[in-house]
């Protein structure tokens, strides 16, 4: 006798209950209790939580909880075809930018591409310290011929760090200007960024071949495009009243303000968002390996697969270096937008 079958007679919903009462398959539960030769169904213990599977063995007609996600999945699989049809197109560009990236990236031979990105290292960061430790950094993977996997890694950050700005930064505008737009939209950050890492990949394997690069795309761009939305967003709204009506005197448009006033002010926000987003980038690419997503995570994944602690630890560190260079670049560039603004 189930534990919860006095309160259904007490309501006297026994006859419902049982109405075209269909049993199931077992639960583990059921199965353990079998196999160890005690009845699953006597009541023993402390009366459990009331959750469906326990209502359940009371009352056949409320659902188990594999009914629930059995039925969430048919929902998925029905709607994937549709679903699928609208977003192919938007998406495939995406697939096009990171399979083109990781082609010019790698085409480029490393005695043109490697001074190529220092030269870029000093031209943002104008940080003589932070350039000689970018050029060791890659003079490091080169040696311990890391350095094709470690460009194939910089080439998506590169691309997914662009469209998380691209978008992130005009999402992030919106959103300061507009309050029940924030409103809105900071449940759903919220979401992405407290979400599981491996959960944005279940419905996109669903959806997209795991031979599509959009596939880890789309996963690593809606984990990093959180902190440089939030960050814009806090920015814009930090910007001192008193300017903004300094600016109104003057008789600014909204634009003039918006883009003479206001990003310039909340630029360093902006900065630290993006500093942020390359970051979560390049965490994410480690577990986009899991998808097919060349670099340094393959790298990684099979040193847990086949436990070669070696590879693992070595690219590991491939990642840290990258990690490094991109977070010091990033943040060299900052000051010296904070240096010119305080120079103003």
């Amino acid at each position: 006798m189930a534990q919860y079958d006095g309160v259904f007679n007490a309501l006297g919903l026994r006859e419902w209950c049982d109405a075209d009462k269909v049993d199931g398959p077992m639960t583990m539960a059921q199965l353990l209790a079998k196999a160890q030769g005690t009845n699953p169904d006597e009541a023993s213990g402390p009366l459990p939580f009331p959750s469906l599977d326990a209502l359940h063995e009371a009352c056949g007609r409320i659902p188990q909880t594999r009914d629930m996600t059995a039925g969430l999945e048919r929902f998925f699989l029905d709607i994937k075809d549709n679903l699928k049809l609208v977003l192919d197109p938007i998406t495939q560009p995406l697939s096009w930018m990171l399979d083109g990236a990781l082609w010019l990236f790698t085409s480029i031979p490393w005695f043109v591409l490697i001074p190529m990105l220092i030269a870029l290292t000093w031209f943002v960061s104008r940080s003589r310290p932070v350039t000689i430790f970018v050029a060791l950094s890659f003079v490091f993977l080169g040696a311990i011929d890391h350095l094709e996997v470690a460009i194939q890694t910089l080439a998506i950050i590169f691309v997914c760090t662009g469209l998380c700005v691209l978008f992130g930064v005009p999402i992030g505008i919106a959103m300061s200007k507009n309050d029940r737009l924030q409103k809105g939209g900071i449940p759903v950050l919220d979401l992405l960024q407290t979400l599981p890492t491996f959960v944005y990949l279940i419905p996109l394997i669903f959806l997209f071949s795991v031979t599509e690069s959009k596939l880890y795309g789309i996963a690593i761009i809606l984990y990093a495009i959180v902190p440089v939305i939030r960050l814009t967003d806090l920015g814009i709204r930090l910007v001192d009243k008193d300017v903004i009506e300094a600016a109104d005197a003057f008789g600014m448009t909204s634009r003039q303000k918006l883009f003479k006033v206001e990003i310039p002010l909340a630029l360093p926000n902006i900065m630290a968002g993006v500093n942020q987003t390359i970051m979560m980038s390049l965490a994410m690419v480690v577990i986009a390996s899991l998808v097919s997503a060349p670099g340094l995570g393959v790298l990684v994944l099979r040193g847990i697969r086949n436990l070669e602690i070696g590879v693992g630890l070595i690219a590991g560190l491939g990642i840290v270096l990258l990690a490094v260079m991109l977070d010091r670049a990033s943040k060299a560039a900052l000051a010296r937008v904070d240096v010119s603004r305080s120079s103003r």
